[in-house]
């Protein structure tokens, strides 16, 4: 199948030269779980030709509710393995680099961010989404970060912002407290998804109509980014 004609209502709404902005990109997601599963199909789904995907984890069975490639089928299989399969099958043409790892401070040296047009940042652990940040502004690459989405059921309160300017949002609260204790702070301004929502459960809780949103807006907004660049 024609890579044309997959795209051929993209090319209606965007136009020629709007769909080879987007075909042009190359973004790294890291973290391909409720938020970043979403994320990274409708980049594929967008036109995005060069996608790399990286998570270290098999899907899990709690995972099934909420996550793109996690079925009762895919259990036990590394995520990124099953969501470049299934990304390939949307466009056979793109190139799709899953890696099965952990952006740390063990590991970050082997990511070149600065060969990236784009770097989503859909990473749970504190410790790593702070280290992330902090290279990915120091780099050339734009960033578009993820804020919890967990403990959240209502769509419409989800918003984008600066990453200075998130509030009722723990994750970003204790980022920014972080970056503060250490004196370490993003050497450029960042787009954040996030909702002050906040639901009483134990544990982290979460649903797919709130995690999906989340990873549609980021890609909506590296979307409008590139066609108003």
């Amino acid at each position: 199948m024609e890579e044309k004609e997959i795209f051929a209502r993209l090319r209606l709404l965007l136009g020629e030269s709007g769909a080879r902005r987007i075909s042009a990109l190359r973004i790294i997601v890291f973290g391909v779980g409720g938020v970043g599963s979403w994320c990274a199909e409708s980049l594929v789904r967008s036109g995005v030709r060069e996608l790399t995907i990286v998570d270290p984890d098999t899907v899990n069975v709690t995972n099934i509710n909420r996550q793109l490639m996690a079925t009762t089928s895919t259990v036990g299989l590394y995520k990124v393995d099953v969501l470049k399969e299934r990304l390939q099958d949307i466009n056979p043409h793109a190139k799709i680099t899953a890696l099965k790892d952990r952006y740390c401070s063990e590991t970050a040296d082997l990511f070149k961010l600065e060969s990236y047009d784009v770097v989503v940042d859909a990473i749970d652990s504190l410790k790593d989404k702070k280290l992330l940040i902090l290279n990915a502004t120091s780099s050339g690459a734009r960033l578009y970060s993820s804020m919890g989405a967990a403990r959240k059921i209502d769509p419409s309160q989800i918003k984008v912002a600066d990453f200075k300017d998130v509030y009722g949002d723990p994750l970003g609260r204790m980022l920014r407290k972080g970056m503060r204790q250490e004196g370490t702070f993003p050497e450029k301004p960042f787009k954040c998804v996030f909702s002050p929502e906040a639901m009483e459960c134990e544990g982290l809780g979460s649903m797919v109509h709130v995690t999906a949103v989340f990873g549609l807006t980021l890609t909506g907004e590296i979307i409008k980014d590139t066609l108003n660049a």
